[in-house]
């Protein structure tokens, strides 16, 4: 057929004609329903606009429809259609708003798991910004005279359910995936980075209500759950520790600081109207009862004789806006949020060992300090030190920290530590880390000589199949406890125990103070005077010496790796040049050559050919 009597336009036309309609239909129905609003007319289009988003096969389109619906609530929620009172008829209105808005932010909820970037970009900070203008409704339509700020719990529940629970994205178009799945980092670090660690609400809330999430739902259901929560947590690096830190909120009528509790009233003044109640009136049950959870965060109440410093409510007591001014309470959920999240990292969880090891390396500086009574973790990271290896290791760290800092009675400590004395542990990528809390840990002068002797006995024993990077480690670390400890200076001074036949020492003992190390000798290090590696022989000798050192300096060897040692061997200044070997004229072999003359002949031919030379000549 000619072009000239085609009744269709050509297809990419005609998907440009789909696509100028669809996005058209878009604009009207948006523009319809704002009219709508500010009309007070029916909102039935509403249906139409969420079916246009639910439907369209372009990213593009979807990105448009959201934006509207976005704009139209928005605008719904300004005039307050959304907000308390009315008759009954409005609501009845108000009902079907909110299951439309309902569907909206599910449909939301679902684009965060979205393939296209843009598009979960885009529904988190849409997510956030309907928070805040319900929060703002909320706190206008609670109470007319006085308004008190209100947090709009149940659509802030869903950002958290679709942040940790990740339910698959609805668009039609994109890769079908379960429900469950890891969180994506995009979304992750956009979460953290302009909400989770800026705005203290917004943290206080989502700590409480991820805690609350995590207790109601079953692991086997959502595997991924912990690990989700643990990877917004561990970016936690910054968090309060002043009451004037307390100043940064999303929901801006936060920002005027709660009035002062009267503690002379038995009741107390302070009215704790807020969303949490209604959702708690709906379900039957009663704010104070679901936050008694905070009774067990309180801090010691003071003796009668002690001074009071100022008025002050009890956590339990507190309204949400007192809350969120309250160090304590920042302490509190953030306490309850790791003690639920813990037990799921270890137990249950893939790669249960790779989320503990992370967990510990932020246990001392990023979570410890800021809970209620640190030593509560005390039994995971007794737990965590069985593992052995380098969780064991990182376990060490965190429960030497409680014993130091918060008084923490452990009394198999060294029990515990004398158990990774394995030959393992020299071949760690902790090594170093180990090698510095064991030098502090045994740095006490009033620490046995009998359990001294087991450690650098172990250490002695394990060097014998240690890389030459573990012995320059362990040299001075012995070197180091013979100088602060006298008492073990007969371990280099017997003579009568050189090999392992006649030693004493009980490798398999568990116990460091009845290995009898203290009978034994050092015999393991003396043999390295002969070891391969000449710095390795070197550093043996001191032990030969006086000990006229002050000791080393452990930071200087700790850091030695197999490519460290060979830097320094290539980069080492040459002070007489070796004996090079002269061009040889032997022969290994005769070779067939040889055979046919005499034999004079061929002895003086086999001291002109080297088969080793022959190998190696190319070409």
């Amino acid at each position: 057929m000619p072009a000239s009597l085609r009744s269709l336009p050509p297809p990419t036309k005609r998907r440009k004609i789909n696509k100028d309609t669809y996005a058209q239909q878009i604009k009207n129905l948006e523009d319809e329903l704002t009219a709508a609003v500010v009309q007070n007319a029916s909102l039935n289009p509403l249906a139409d606009l969420l079916s246009l988003a639910h439907n369209a096969a372009d990213p593009h389109d979807t990105s448009k429809a959201i934006y509207a619906l976005y704009r139209v609530f928005v605008v719904t929620i300004s005039n307050n259609k959304l907000g308390f009172g009315g008759d009954e008829a409005a609501v009845v209105v108000k009902a079907w708003i909110w299951e439309r808005l309902q569907s909206y932010v599910d449909f939301l909820g679902g684009l965060l798991q979205d393939d296209e970037k843009f598009l979960r970009t885009s529904a988190l900070q849409i997510l956030f910004s309907l928070l805040k203008h319900l929060s703002t409704s909320y706190t206008k339509s609670s109470n007319q005279k006085k308004p008190q700020p209100q947090f709009h719990n149940s659509h802030f529940r869903k950002i958290v359910s679709s942040l940790l629970l990740c339910p698959h994205s609805p668009r039609k178009s994109s890769t079908p995936k379960a429900d469950g799945d890891i969180l994506y980092p995009d979304v992750l670090s956009q979460f953290h980075e302009t909400w989770f660690s800026v705005n203290d609400d917004i943290r206080w809330f989502f700590l409480r209500d991820s805690a609350t999430l995590l207790n109601n739902t079953s692991a086997d259901a959502y595997p991924k759950l912990a690990v989700n929560l643990f990877s917004i947590l561990e970016r936690l690096d910054t968090f309060p520790t002043d009451k004037e830190e307390l100043n940064s909120f999303w929901v801006s009528e936060f920002a005027t600081k709660p009035p002062k509790s009267k503690e002379t009233s038995k009741k107390g003044s302070a009215d704790p109207t807020s969303s949490d109640e209604e959702d708690a009136d709906k379900n039957g049950t009663n704010e104070e009862n679901e936050d008694d959870w905070r009774k067990f965060f309180e801090e010691e109440v003071p003796s009668s004789n002690e001074k009071a410093l100022g008025p002050s409510l009890r956590l339990h007591k507190m309204t949400v806006h007192q809350s969120l001014y309250s160090l304590s309470s920042h302490r509190a959920v953030f306490t309850r949020a790791w003690l639920t999240l813990l037990p799921r990292l270890s137990g249950g969880v893939e790669n249960g060992k790779v989320l503990a090891t992370r967990a510990l390396n932020i246990m001392h500086r990023g979570v410890m300090p800021h809970l209620t009574r640190p030593f509560l973790v005390m039994d995971w990271i007794g737990a965590c030190v069985d593992l052995s290896g380098t969780v064991g290791l990182l376990a060490l760290n965190a429960l030497f920290v409680l014993m130091k800092d918060y008084n923490l009675d452990y009394p198999s400590f060294y029990t515990r530590l004398y158990a990774f004395l394995d030959r393992d542990v020299l071949h760690l990528k902790h090594r170093a880390r180990f090698f510095r809390l064991t030098e502090l840990f045994l740095s006490s002068t009033h620490l046995p000589s009998t359990l001294l002797a087991s450690f650098i006995k172990r250490l002695s024993r394990l060097s014998l199949t240690a890389p030459p990077a573990a012995i320059i480690m362990i040299i001075p670390f012995t070197y180091n406890l013979l100088k602060r400890h006298p008492a073990l200076m007969v371990m280099i001074h017997r003579s009568d125990v050189d090999d392992d036949s006649t030693d004493p020492f009980l490798p398999s003992e568990t116990d460091p103070l009845r290995t009898q190390a203290l009978d034994s000798s050092l015999w393991e290090l003396l043999s390295h005077t002969s070891h391969y590696h000449a710095p390795v022989s070197t550093m043996c000798k001191i032990f030969s010496e006086a000990f006229t050192k002050p000791g080393y300096a452990m930071e200087d060897f700790l850091d030695h790796t197999y490519n460290t040692l060979f830097e320094t061997e290539i980069a080492r200044k040459i002070k007489r040049e070796p004996a090079l070997a002269v061009e040889s004229k032997v022969r290994v072999f005769p070779g067939a050559a040889i055979q046919s003359s005499s034999a004079e002949d061929a002895v003086a031919e086999s001291e002109q050919w080297d088969i080793i030379d022959e190998l190696w000549t190319f070409g």
